[in-house]
Protein backbone atom coordinates (compact mmCIF):
# COMPACT_ATOMS: atom_id res chain seq x y z
CA UNK A 1 0.00 0.00 0.00
CA UNK A 2 1.10 3.22 -0.96
CA UNK A 3 -0.22 6.49 -1.66
CA UNK A 4 -3.69 6.79 -0.15
CA UNK A 5 -4.93 10.11 -1.62
CA UNK A 6 -3.43 12.85 -2.75
CA UNK A 7 -5.91 16.30 -3.51
CA UNK A 8 -5.16 19.80 -3.61
CA UNK A 9 -7.70 21.79 -1.31
CA UNK A 10 -9.02 25.37 -2.34
CA UNK A 11 -11.69 27.19 -0.21
CA UNK A 12 -12.01 24.20 2.00
CA UNK A 13 -13.13 21.72 -0.78
CA UNK A 14 -11.39 19.45 -3.05
CA UNK A 15 -10.05 20.68 -6.24
CA UNK A 16 -8.47 18.53 -7.91
CA UNK A 17 -5.83 15.59 -7.55
CA UNK A 18 -2.61 15.91 -6.59
CA UNK A 19 0.34 13.25 -8.64
CA UNK A 20 3.75 12.79 -7.13
CA UNK A 21 6.20 14.02 -9.17
CA UNK A 22 9.72 15.29 -9.83
CA UNK A 23 9.10 18.68 -9.40
CA UNK A 24 8.43 21.00 -6.37
CA UNK A 25 4.57 21.95 -5.39
CA UNK A 26 3.98 25.56 -6.28
CA UNK A 27 0.67 26.41 -4.39
CA UNK A 28 -1.64 29.07 -5.42
CA UNK A 29 -3.21 31.44 -3.26
CA UNK A 30 -6.00 30.47 -0.36
CA UNK A 31 -4.83 26.63 -1.15
CA UNK A 32 -2.84 23.33 0.03
CA UNK A 33 -2.16 20.26 -0.73
CA UNK A 34 -2.86 16.89 1.25
CA UNK A 35 -1.42 14.03 0.70
CA UNK A 36 -1.30 10.65 2.59
CA UNK A 37 0.48 7.56 2.24
CA UNK A 38 1.27 4.17 3.91
CA UNK A 39 4.21 2.09 3.82
CA UNK A 40 5.67 4.34 1.56
CA UNK A 41 8.85 3.26 -0.69
CA UNK A 42 11.74 5.37 -0.60
CA UNK A 43 11.27 6.55 -4.07
CA UNK A 44 8.24 7.80 -2.77
CA UNK A 45 9.71 9.52 -0.20
CA UNK A 46 12.09 10.84 -2.41
CA UNK A 47 9.43 12.45 -4.41
CA UNK A 48 7.33 13.99 -1.97
CA UNK A 49 10.81 14.96 -0.42
CA UNK A 50 11.13 17.07 -3.75
CA UNK A 51 7.53 17.99 -4.16
CA UNK A 52 7.24 19.89 -0.77
CA UNK A 53 11.32 20.47 0.55
CA UNK A 54 10.97 18.03 3.06
CA UNK A 55 14.06 17.85 5.36
CA UNK A 56 15.95 14.51 5.12
CA UNK A 57 16.42 13.81 8.27
CA UNK A 58 12.50 13.96 8.87
CA UNK A 59 12.06 11.93 5.68
CA UNK A 60 14.64 8.76 6.53
CA UNK A 61 12.80 9.01 10.23
CA UNK A 62 9.15 8.84 7.91
CA UNK A 63 10.58 5.79 6.18
CA UNK A 64 11.63 4.35 9.27
CA UNK A 65 8.57 3.75 11.30
CA UNK A 66 10.48 3.04 14.65
CA UNK A 67 10.28 6.52 16.26
CA UNK A 68 8.55 7.91 19.61
CA UNK A 69 6.16 10.69 19.34
CA UNK A 70 8.07 14.02 19.17
CA UNK A 71 7.66 17.13 17.45
CA UNK A 72 10.60 18.64 15.63
CA UNK A 73 11.18 22.37 13.86
CA UNK A 74 12.72 22.59 10.33
CA UNK A 75 12.74 25.83 9.16
CA UNK A 76 9.23 26.85 8.57
CA UNK A 77 8.29 23.16 8.66
CA UNK A 78 6.70 20.70 11.12
CA UNK A 79 7.66 17.24 11.79
CA UNK A 80 5.21 15.54 13.82
CA UNK A 81 5.00 11.63 15.24
CA UNK A 82 2.01 9.87 16.49
CA UNK A 83 1.90 6.46 17.79
CA UNK A 84 -1.26 5.00 16.95
CA UNK A 85 -2.09 1.57 19.14
CA UNK A 86 -4.82 -1.36 18.87
CA UNK A 87 -5.69 -4.09 20.84
CA UNK A 88 -5.29 -7.89 19.39
CA UNK A 89 -6.18 -9.77 22.22
CA UNK A 90 -4.50 -8.78 24.97
CA UNK A 91 -1.76 -7.38 23.13
CA UNK A 92 -1.32 -4.00 21.93
CA UNK A 93 -0.49 -3.60 18.68
CA UNK A 94 1.68 -0.19 17.83
CA UNK A 95 1.71 1.65 14.76
CA UNK A 96 2.88 5.29 13.92
CA UNK A 97 1.73 8.36 11.71
CA UNK A 98 4.45 10.77 10.80
CA UNK A 99 3.24 13.96 9.53
CA UNK A 100 4.93 16.54 7.71
CA UNK A 101 3.10 20.35 7.93
CA UNK A 102 4.30 23.60 5.77
CA UNK A 103 1.89 26.61 5.38
CA UNK A 104 0.53 25.29 2.10
CA UNK A 105 0.88 21.38 2.76
CA UNK A 106 0.33 18.15 4.85
CA UNK A 107 1.77 15.26 4.16
CA UNK A 108 0.95 11.98 6.70
CA UNK A 109 2.96 8.96 6.55
CA UNK A 110 1.52 5.51 8.51
CA UNK A 111 2.82 2.85 9.66
CA UNK A 112 1.11 -0.20 10.80
CA UNK A 113 -1.68 1.69 11.89
CA UNK A 114 -5.45 -0.41 11.80
CA UNK A 115 -7.16 2.67 10.59
CA UNK A 116 -6.84 4.32 7.55
CA UNK A 117 -7.47 7.99 7.60
CA UNK A 118 -10.38 7.90 4.49
CA UNK A 119 -13.33 8.04 6.97
CA UNK A 120 -11.60 10.93 8.62
CA UNK A 121 -11.29 12.84 5.46
CA UNK A 122 -14.24 12.62 4.45
CA UNK A 123 -15.45 13.83 7.33
CA UNK A 124 -13.68 16.75 7.26
CA UNK A 125 -14.70 17.51 3.94
CA UNK A 126 -18.20 17.95 4.92
CA UNK A 127 -16.92 20.89 7.04
CA UNK A 128 -15.57 23.09 4.43
CA UNK A 129 -15.43 26.14 6.88
CA UNK A 130 -12.58 23.89 9.19
CA UNK A 131 -10.85 22.56 6.29
CA UNK A 132 -10.35 26.52 5.05
CA UNK A 133 -8.39 27.23 8.12
CA UNK A 134 -5.69 25.42 6.40
CA UNK A 135 -3.23 22.67 7.42
CA UNK A 136 -2.61 23.34 11.10
CA UNK A 137 -6.50 22.09 11.78
CA UNK A 138 -5.51 19.16 9.68
CA UNK A 139 -2.40 18.30 11.69
CA UNK A 140 -5.22 18.65 14.77
CA UNK A 141 -7.60 16.45 13.03
CA UNK A 142 -5.17 13.77 12.30
CA UNK A 143 -3.56 13.89 16.08
CA UNK A 144 -7.26 14.09 17.55
CA UNK A 145 -8.16 11.05 15.56
CA UNK A 146 -5.11 8.95 16.90
CA UNK A 147 -5.74 9.63 19.99
CA UNK A 148 -9.62 8.70 20.14
CA UNK A 149 -8.19 5.44 18.81
CA UNK A 150 -6.89 4.93 22.87
CA UNK A 151 -10.47 5.05 24.28
CA UNK A 152 -12.14 1.65 22.77
CA UNK A 153 -9.20 0.20 23.19
CA UNK A 154 -8.58 1.47 26.97
CA UNK A 155 -12.41 0.64 27.50
CA UNK A 156 -12.06 -2.77 25.91
CA UNK A 157 -9.10 -4.08 28.37
CA UNK A 158 -11.37 -2.58 31.49
CA UNK A 159 -13.81 -4.94 30.70
CA UNK A 160 -11.26 -7.91 30.23
CA UNK A 161 -9.91 -7.17 34.12
CA UNK A 162 -13.42 -6.43 35.90
CA UNK A 163 -14.51 -10.03 34.13
CA UNK A 164 -11.43 -11.11 36.03
CA UNK A 165 -12.08 -9.53 38.64
CA UNK A 166 -15.20 -10.78 38.98
CA UNK A 167 -14.06 -14.91 38.22
CA UNK A 168 -11.60 -14.19 40.80
CA UNK A 169 -14.25 -13.92 43.53
CA UNK A 170 -15.90 -16.92 42.75
CA UNK A 171 -13.09 -19.65 41.95
CA UNK A 172 -9.20 -19.84 42.24
CA UNK A 173 -7.33 -17.97 39.70
CA UNK A 174 -5.71 -20.46 37.54
CA UNK A 175 -2.32 -20.57 36.03
CA UNK A 176 -2.88 -19.23 32.84
CA UNK A 177 -4.86 -16.58 34.37
CA UNK A 178 -2.12 -15.75 36.44
CA UNK A 179 0.10 -15.15 33.39
CA UNK A 180 -2.58 -12.71 31.87
CA UNK A 181 -2.77 -10.74 34.54
CA UNK A 182 1.03 -9.83 34.26
CA UNK A 183 1.06 -9.80 30.52
CA UNK A 184 -1.76 -7.14 30.79
CA UNK A 185 0.19 -5.33 33.35
CA UNK A 186 3.28 -5.49 31.45
CA UNK A 187 0.94 -3.95 28.41
CA UNK A 188 -0.79 -1.08 30.27
CA UNK A 189 2.71 -0.39 31.54
CA UNK A 190 4.64 -0.11 28.09
CA UNK A 191 1.29 2.18 26.96
CA UNK A 192 2.16 4.40 29.55
CA UNK A 193 5.13 5.11 27.64
CA UNK A 194 3.65 5.54 24.90
CA UNK A 195 1.02 8.28 26.62
CA UNK A 196 3.86 10.47 28.41
CA UNK A 197 5.61 11.51 25.16
CA UNK A 198 2.26 11.98 23.24
CA UNK A 199 0.85 14.39 25.82
CA UNK A 200 4.62 16.17 25.27
CA UNK A 201 3.19 16.65 21.85
CA UNK A 202 0.47 17.51 22.27
CA UNK A 203 1.59 19.99 24.89
CA UNK A 204 3.90 21.65 22.68
CA UNK A 205 1.30 21.97 19.74
CA UNK A 206 -0.73 24.02 22.80
CA UNK A 207 1.65 26.19 24.60
CA UNK A 208 4.39 26.92 22.35
CA UNK A 209 4.71 29.09 19.10
CA UNK A 210 5.76 26.75 16.76
CA UNK A 211 5.49 27.69 12.53
CA UNK A 212 2.63 26.62 10.55
CA UNK A 213 0.19 26.72 13.80
CA UNK A 214 -2.19 29.20 13.95
CA UNK A 215 -3.15 30.39 17.52
CA UNK A 216 -6.71 30.08 16.80
CA UNK A 217 -5.91 26.07 16.17
CA UNK A 218 -4.85 26.27 19.82
CA UNK A 219 -7.72 25.62 21.76
CA UNK A 220 -8.57 22.74 19.65
CA UNK A 221 -4.92 20.98 20.55
CA UNK A 222 -5.20 21.81 24.40
CA UNK A 223 -8.89 19.64 23.58
CA UNK A 224 -7.00 16.88 22.69
CA UNK A 225 -4.19 17.28 25.68
CA UNK A 226 -7.57 16.61 27.67
CA UNK A 227 -8.47 13.80 26.00
CA UNK A 228 -4.48 12.23 26.40
CA UNK A 229 -5.07 12.97 29.96
CA UNK A 230 -7.84 11.37 30.35
CA UNK A 231 -6.62 8.17 28.87
CA UNK A 232 -3.67 8.58 31.11
CA UNK A 233 -5.77 8.41 34.08
CA UNK A 234 -7.76 5.63 32.81
CA UNK A 235 -4.65 3.43 32.32
CA UNK A 236 -3.43 4.56 35.73
CA UNK A 237 -6.67 3.18 37.08
CA UNK A 238 -6.67 0.22 35.55
CA UNK A 239 -3.11 -0.71 36.33
CA UNK A 240 -3.96 -0.04 39.84
CA UNK A 241 -7.21 -2.33 39.53
CA UNK A 242 -4.91 -4.74 37.95
CA UNK A 243 -2.73 -5.15 40.69
CA UNK A 244 -5.41 -4.95 43.07
CA UNK A 245 -7.33 -8.41 41.19
CA UNK A 246 -4.09 -10.29 41.43
CA UNK A 247 -3.29 -9.13 45.48
CA UNK A 248 -7.11 -9.55 46.32
CA UNK A 249 -6.90 -13.18 44.44
CA UNK A 250 -3.72 -14.01 46.39
CA UNK A 251 -4.70 -13.06 49.63
CA UNK A 252 -8.58 -15.32 48.98
CA UNK A 253 -6.23 -18.02 48.52
CA UNK A 254 -4.47 -17.94 51.73
CA UNK A 255 -8.09 -17.39 53.38
CA UNK A 256 -9.05 -20.56 51.37
CA UNK A 257 -5.99 -22.30 53.27
CA UNK A 258 -6.15 -20.98 56.79
CA UNK A 259 -9.64 -22.21 56.39
CA UNK A 260 -8.47 -25.87 54.69
CA UNK A 261 -5.56 -25.73 57.49
CA UNK A 262 -8.14 -25.22 60.62
CA UNK A 263 -10.42 -27.82 59.55
CA UNK A 264 -8.03 -30.80 59.15
CA UNK A 265 -6.55 -29.20 62.37
CA UNK A 266 -10.11 -29.68 64.24
CA UNK A 267 -10.64 -32.75 62.66
CA UNK A 268 -7.30 -34.29 64.02
CA UNK A 269 -7.60 -32.88 67.15
CA UNK A 270 -11.33 -34.66 67.72
CA UNK A 271 -9.44 -37.92 66.00
CA UNK A 272 -6.64 -37.62 68.47
CA UNK A 273 -9.42 -38.88 71.67
CA UNK A 274 -10.09 -42.18 70.25
CA UNK A 275 -6.53 -43.03 69.06
CA UNK A 276 -5.20 -41.94 72.85
CA UNK A 277 -7.79 -43.74 74.59
CA UNK A 278 -7.34 -46.61 71.78
CA UNK A 279 -3.61 -46.56 72.09
CA UNK A 280 -3.84 -46.96 76.27
CA UNK A 281 -5.71 -50.17 75.69
CA UNK A 282 -3.78 -51.52 72.93
CA UNK A 283 -0.28 -51.64 75.40
CA UNK A 284 -2.03 -55.33 76.40
CA UNK A 285 -0.43 -55.09 79.96
CA UNK A 286 -1.18 -58.02 81.91
CA UNK A 287 -2.18 -56.17 84.98
CA UNK A 288 -5.14 -53.77 83.41
CA UNK A 289 -7.89 -53.70 86.16
CA UNK A 290 -10.32 -52.20 83.87
CA UNK A 291 -10.11 -55.43 81.44
CA UNK A 292 -11.78 -57.03 83.61
CA UNK A 293 -15.27 -54.54 83.53
CA UNK A 294 -18.43 -55.85 82.11
CA UNK A 295 -19.36 -52.12 81.52
CA UNK A 296 -15.76 -51.01 80.77
CA UNK A 297 -16.19 -51.36 76.56
CA UNK A 298 -19.71 -49.66 76.85
CA UNK A 299 -17.88 -47.13 79.26
CA UNK A 300 -15.10 -46.06 76.69
CA UNK A 301 -16.94 -45.95 73.57
CA UNK A 302 -19.14 -43.09 75.69
CA UNK A 303 -16.19 -41.17 77.08
CA UNK A 304 -14.56 -41.24 73.46
CA UNK A 305 -18.21 -40.21 71.74
CA UNK A 306 -18.88 -37.34 74.51
CA UNK A 307 -15.20 -36.19 74.07
CA UNK A 308 -15.48 -36.07 70.69
CA UNK A 309 -18.93 -33.95 71.07
CA UNK A 310 -17.79 -31.73 73.08
CA UNK A 311 -14.84 -30.61 70.68
CA UNK A 312 -16.91 -30.83 67.87
CA UNK A 313 -18.81 -28.22 69.15
CA UNK A 314 -16.22 -26.24 70.52
CA UNK A 315 -14.89 -26.50 67.06
CA UNK A 316 -18.22 -25.31 65.13
CA UNK A 317 -18.61 -22.53 67.32
CA UNK A 318 -15.30 -21.01 66.49
CA UNK A 319 -15.63 -21.37 63.11
CA UNK A 320 -13.34 -23.76 62.62
CA UNK A 321 -15.58 -26.50 61.20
Amino acid sequence: MTVVASYIYRGGKRAEELPLGEKPFEPKDGEFAWIGVAEPTADEMNKLEVMFGLHPLAAEDALNGRQVPKVDVYGEQLFVVAKTAHLEGDKIVYGETCIFVGKHHIVSVRHGSARAHKELREQLEQSPNLLNHGPDYVLHAIIDFVVDGYLPMVEKMEDNVLAMEKHMLVSFLEREQIRRIFRMRRQVILFQRVLGPMAEVVGKLTHLELPCVDDNAKPYFRDVLDHVKRVETMMSGLREVITSVFEASNLLEQQRQGTITRQLAAWAAILAVPTAIAGIYGMNFQNMPELQSRYGYFVVLGVIATLCGVLFYRFKKAGWL
